[in-house]
């Protein structure tokens, strides 16, 4: 189980996470090279923040198409802080001389970034915009400038150890409320940048809630206690990896196909098996079961 912290101030509000749980079953499930868990750990990250955001039976989707080595990634998460992805090739890595650093943006590549809002209307919203580094928690930020104007910092890291296991990972997001001051903007700035990133801050065995504090201490304060502002933190739920697959959705959709193809399906075998993209559970379907 992972952790997700929301909170505002009168400037902004934001979103803290720890995702390392979360990562690690992505990981288990997809068998995903070092620095491809990197890149979907992130987006996995983002994602769950960004759906912090949506009410009831709302879903929402990320999925990234790019001219790198990793193609292309899809996200889904709800209300409640369920998140789960695929992504089209988990084992591709890049090829790095001794001492090199492998970097995400260099696997993702550049492309676009669709973020598909389904809030039960006849018609879901959906927003395009461009992978502007492949760094994944710019190109989400982008993302909310661009297409819901809506400044935004998003700190995204995910870290392995040794073993090739998560060692940590998780992230941030702060959004500029309308009118935001130009005090509290710059302060932020600089807060920013002084920071250490998430992976570090997560490994020194920070909490979300001093993580929250961290952002809002003010550095040019001489009082090592004075923040930037007051800020709520307002609600404090745990999330998962967590996929709502089951045969019966599957069945729904396998009954559409004709029955000619189907029939002939089952000259060459005596079941059809089928596999979900977002957890690999197979399920098997016998002729009777789809024929009558």
């Amino acid at each position: 189980m992972g952790k997700l912290l929301r909170g505002s101030s009168k400037n902004a509000r934001f979103f803290i996470v720890d995702t390392k749980d979360i990562v690690q079953e992505a990981l288990d499930i997809h068998k995903c090279s070092p620095t491809a868990i990197k890149a979907f750990g992130r987006l996995l990250t983002g994602a769950v923040m960004m759906g912090a955001t949506l009410k009831g039976d709302d879903l929402l989707t990320l999925r990234t198409n790019t001219d790198g080595l990793l193609k292309q990634m899809l996200v889904t998460t709800d209300a409640g802080g369920n998140v789960k992805g695929y992504l089209s090739n988990p084992e591709v890595d890049l090829e790095l001389k001794d001492g090199e650093v492998p970097k995400v943006g260099e696997l993702v590549g550049r492309g676009s970034l669709t973020v598909i809002k389904d809030m039960g209307l006849k018609e879901p919203y959906v927003g395009v915009s461009q992978i502007v580094s492949g760094e994944i928690g710019e190109d989400i930020a982008y993302y909310y400038y661009t297409s819901e104007q809506t400044p935004s910092v998003v700190v995204l890291g995910v870290s392995l150890g040794p073993d090739m296991r998560v060692k940590n990972a998780g992230g941030y997001m702060i959004q500029l409320l309308p009118d935001a001051s130009d005090n509290f903007i710059t302060k932020l700035e600089a807060k920013i940048k002084a920071m250490r990133p998430m992976t570090e801050l997560l490994a020194g065995g920070m909490s979300l809630k001093r993580i929250a504090k961290l952002i809002y201490e003010d550095i040019d304060s001489k009082d090592d206690l004075a923040l930037i502002e007051d800020y709520s933190i307002y609600e404090e739920k745990k999330i998962s990896y967590k996929c709502n697959c089951n045969k019966d959705k599957f069945y729904k959709g396998l009954i559409t196909i004709k029955r000619e193809e189907l029939e002939e399906i089952f000259t060459e075998k005596p079941e059809l098996e089928v596999e979900c993209h977002f957890c690999q559970k197979k399920y098997s379907f016998t002729k009777d079961e789809l024929l009558g």
